[in-house]
């Protein structure tokens, strides 16, 4: 095999093995903020993704300290915003939001939102607020790099490529 061969399949093979981690939804926001701290609990649950996503069963929940579960209501879905009305329970300290929805692309996207309450949860009526989402975006927590990452990536190997190529090329050749 020559070498542009060998240099073309490897550039191909890199740009279609990319593709697919380029084309997850990512998160972009949330209400409650990763690493708020709040003196009340919220009584609704916001996220904004890059993209449209779809709601499976159970797509939003949240627990408390001592795994204590709070109530979730019905999500709601608005293009790249998702919203869930909230009932807390539980002492103050540390919570987690766990969410889990579905891209365009069929897979299954995860992550978590740490927050903390400041003050033990009262038992209170409460109403539903409308969802304002966070002004410093949040990257997924599920464990997915961010597009950025692997964006990079690619320029990297395409400039190694590159190198290769030209050095490739300078070389007087034998005859």
């Amino acid at each position: 095999m020559t070498f542009r061969r060998m240099t073309a399949a490897l550039l191909l093979a890199l740009t279609t093995a990319a593709m697919p981690a380029l084309a997850h939804t990512e998160l972009k926001g949330s209400n409650p903020a990763k690493g708020a701290a709040l003196p009340a609990p919220p009584t609704q649950v916001g996220l904004t993704f890059t993209e449209a996503v779809t709601l499976p069963v159970d797509a939003i929940t949240v627990s408390g300290h001592g795994d204590a579960k709070w109530a979730v209501g019905q999500p709601a879905s608005a293009g790249t915003l998702i919203s869930a009305p909230v009932q807390a329970t539980g002492a103050a300290g540390a919570h987690t939001i766990t969410w889990k929805v579905v891209a365009d692309d069929g897979d299954t996207v995860s992550g978590t939102i740490d927050f903390t309450l400041t003050a033990p949860v009262t038992t209170t009526t409460t109403t539903t607020t409308s969802f304002a989402p966070a002004a410093q975006p949040q990257q997924d927590e599920g464990g997915d790099e961010p597009t950025w990452v692997w964006i990079l990536i690619g320029v990297v190997v395409l400039a190694g490529i590159g190198v290769a190529v030209r050095r490739h090329r300078a070389r007087p050749r034998r005859r």
